[in-house]
C-alpha cells in the first residue's frame, strides 16, 4: 500500500494495493437465512422536507467539513420521540435570499411529521454543529442546547410546546470559535447539570487565506493548520445561569480538536467521567474526583492512541457494554485509512484496543466515518454497532481511486461471543443509501419496541431508517425521572437483570457525532420473558430497586419511590 498526500493540507489518503483485514465471516446458521436486522428507507413517507446546507461556495472553509449533528428528544411531553436538525448557515462568499435554520419536526405518530419550527421558536440561523438536550433547570421540560461556529444558543423550554433563548442570561454563549459535541452532565452529584463544550479550533478569515494559500489543489486542510482551543465547562449555579468552571475543574490543562463527546462512568466509581474525541490529535479521558475536578488520563488509560500508537482523527465515540461484562466501552469513528476503534474496557481504568480481534472497524477503512452508536437492534441483548459515513473531501474522486465522496453507512452485527461481522449487504434497503452523512441518532419512533435510526447527511435530505426486524425477542424501554437528583436522571447507571442474562446502561445527553439521543434507555432480552430485578443508581448517590417486571412495556422509575409505572 501507498499512503500520499495532494497538496500541503490535506489529509494523507491511504490507496490499497492488497486485500487485507478480516475476513467477514458468516452470521447466517443455514444457508438463504435472513439477517436478524432488517432496515428500511422511510425518508419519502415521513413528510420531512429538511435539506441540509454547509454553507459553501467553493472556498473550501474547514467547518463546512464537520456541520452537523442531530437529536432526538420527546419536546412536547407526548411519548413520541421527535427530530431536531442543525443546519449550517452562509459562509463569506455565499449569498443566500432565505437563511437556513435548524428545523424541528413533531411526530405526529405512523411515521407523518410536521414542521413546527416556527411555532416552537427553535430555527435558529447560526451555524450549527454539535446539540445536547436535558432538562438543564429541572422543571420537567427538554432544554436545548446548541454548539455553532459563532455563539452557542441555549434554547428553554416553556412547557407549553414554545422555547425562548436564554443564551445571555444563561451565560452560555462561549465566544467566537468553532464548536463541536455538547453534554449535559452532573459533574459534582449537586443534582443539576452541568454543561461540557468540546470546542473544534479557532478560525479567522486571515488565517483561512494563509492555509489555502499553502494547496496546490482546492481542497479542505487539516484542522493542524489551525490553533486548538480548550474545551469549555460550565457549572450550573441553581438558578438558571451558569459559571465558566474551565479554570476550576481543570479541562482547560489540554487544548485539542475536540469534535464528538461523551460523559460516561468508564470506571464504575459513581461520578460522570468525560471522553472527548479529538482531530489528528491523542484522545482526552478527563477522570472526575466526584467533585467536579478532572484529569486528563487518556494515555495511562489506553485510549489517547491506536493499538499502533498513532493519533486517529477522532469523529464520533459513543458508549456501551457490547460484551455485557459490567463496564462502559468506547467506539470512536475516524477518517479515511483508519478503522473505527473499539476500546474495551478492561475493569481496571484501563482499556485495550479490540478492533482487529473483534472485526469492529470492518468495511471502515477506505470510508470516513462520523455519527455511530452502540444499538441493540434485533433486542437479542447484544449491542451492535451503526456507522455513519461520508468523505468530507467533495472532489476525492479526482486524486484517490480508492474513496468517493458518498459513502454507505455500516451496520455490524454482534455475534455474542465478541465478534462482530458487517452485515450492511443483507440488512434491508436502509443500508443501500449512498450519501455523505454526519450525524447519525437512534430512539424507537414508532414505540413498538425497536429501535430505528435518523441521518443527517451534508448538502442534502437526511435519511430516516424504519426497523422491521422481525423476530419473537423481548424488551424493556426505561424512562428515569430525579427528584433530588437531575429530573432526567442524566448520568444514572441502570442495571437490568433477566435470567442469565445481566446487561447496564447509563442515561447520556450529547453523544455520537455531535448528537443526541436515548433519553429512554432501552434493554433487548432476547427470548426471556420475565425480569428479575431492575437496578437504578443515581448520580449523587441514592439506589432504587424495581423486581418481577414484566417485558415489553415502557417503565418508568421515579426517584427513590421504589416504585415503577408502566406506560
Amino acid at each position: 500500500m501507498a499512503i500520499f498526500e495532494t497538496g500541503w493540507g490535506s489529509r494523507p489518503i491511504l490507496r490499497w494495493t492488497a486485500a487485507v483485514g478480516l475476513a467477514c465471516v458468516g452470521f447466517l446458521s443455514s444457508a438463504g437465512a435472513q439477517c436478524p436486522i432488517q432496515l428500511s428507507d422511510i425518508t419519502k413517507e415521513t413528510g420531512i422536507t429538511f435539506k441540509h446546507t454547509d454553507g459553501s461556495c467553493g472556498r473550501y472553509y474547514i467547518m463546512e467539513t464537520v456541520t452537523a449533528g442531530l437529536a432526538l428528544f420527546d419536546y412536547d411531553g407526548d411519548g413520541d420521540v421527535d427530530i431536531y436538525f442543525l443546519n449550517g448557515s452562509p459562509l463569506p462568499g455565499k449569498q443566500s435570499k432565505v437563511p437556513p435554520r435548524n428545523a424541528l419536526y413533531r411526530n405526529d405518530g405512523k411515521w407523518k411529521f410536521t414542521d413546527v419550527t416556527d411555532k416552537a421558536g427553535v430555527g435558529d440561523t447560526g451555524y450549527g454543529l454539535g446539540v445536547a438536550v436535558a432538562d438543564y433547570d429541572n422543571n420537567g421540560d427538554p432544554d436545548i442546547y446548541l454548539n455553532n461556529h459563532g455563539p452557542n444558543v441555549m434554547y428553554r423550554n416553556n412547557g407549553d410546546g414554545t422555547f425562548v433563548d436564554v443564551t445571555k442570561e444563561a451565560g452560555v454563549g462561549n465566544g467566537r470559535k468553532v464548536g463541536a459535541g455538547a453534554c449535559f452532565l452532573d459533574m459534582d452529584g449537586d443534582g443539576d447539570l452541568d454543561l461540557y463544550a468540546a470546542n473544534y479550533l479557532a478560525f479567522s478569515s486571515d488565517t483561512h487565506a494563509r492555509v489555502q494559500a499553502l494547496t496546490t489543489e482546492l481542497m479542505y486542510a487539516i484542522p493542524r493548520h489551525y490553533r486548538p482551543v480548550p474545551d469549555t465547562l460550565y457549572r450550573n449555579n441553581g438558578n438558571g445561569t451558569f459559571t465558566d468552571a474551565s479554570a476550576d475543574s481543570g479541562v482547560n490543562t489540554q487544548a485539542g480538536w475536540g469534535m464528538g463527546i461523551i460523559c460516561g462512568d468508564y470506571d464504575n466509581d459513581d461520578d460522570t467521567d468525560v471522553f472527548v474525541a479529538n482531530d489528528v490529535w491523542a484522545n482526552y479521558l478527563f477522570q472526575n474526583d466526584g467533585n467536579g475536578h478532572f484529569e486528563e488520563v487518556g494515555l495511562v488509560a489506553g485510549v489517547a492512541y491506536d493499538a499502533g500508537g498513532q493519533a486517529q482523527a477522532g469523529m464520533g465515540v459513543d458508549c456501551g457494554d457490547y460484551d455485557n461484562d459490567g463496564w462502559l466501552d468506547f467506539y470512536l469513528t475516524n477518517y479515511q485509512s483508519e478503522q473505527s476503534t473499539l476500546y474495551k474496557n478492561l475493569g481496571n481504568a484501563m482499556f485495550e484496543d479490540v478492533t482487529f480481534v473483534t472485526g469492529a472497524g470492518a468495511g471502515t477503512l477506505n470510508n470516513v466515518t462520523w455519527g455511530n452508536g452502540f444499538v441493540d437492534f434485533d433486542n437479542d441483548g447484544k449491542r451492535d454497532i451503526f456507522v455513519a459515513c461520508g468523505h468530507l473531501q467533495d472532489n476525492i474522486e479526482q486524486f484517490d481511486d480508492a474513496s468517493t465522496y458518498h459513502q454507505r453507512n455500516i451496520l455490524l452485527l454482534n455475534t455474542g461471543n465478541g465478534k462482530f461481522v458487517d452485515v450492511s449487504d443483507e440488512c434491508g434497503d436502509g443500508l443501500k443509501v449512498n450519501l455523505s452523512s454526519r450525524g447519525a441518532a437512534f430512539d424507537d419512533l414508532d414505540n413498538d419496541g425497536d429501535i430505528d435510526v435518523v441521518i443527517l447527511n451534508s448538502r442534502r435530505e437526511p435519511t430516516i431508517l424504519r426497523n422491521d426486524s422481525a423476530n419473537e425477542n423481548h424488551w424493556i424501554q426505561i424512562r428515569l425521572q430525579g427528584v433530588k437528583t437531575n429530573r432526567d436522571g442524566v448520568g444514572a447507571r441502570v442495571k437490568v437483570v433477566a435470567g442469565d442474562l445481566t446487561q447496564i446502561d447509563e442515561v447520556h445527553s450529547g453523544r455520537g457525532y455531535q448528537s443526541h439521543y436515548g433519553t429512554r434507555l432501552y434493554f433487548g432480552l432476547g427470548k426471556r420473558d420475565r425480569i428479575d430485578r431492575v437496578e437504578v443508581r443515581w448520580i449523587g448517590g441514592g439506589v432504587d430497586v424495581v423486581r418481577n417486571v414484566e417485558v415489553d412495556q415502557v417503565l418508568s422509575i421515579t426517584e427513590q419511590n421504589n416504585q415503577a409505572k408502566s406506560d
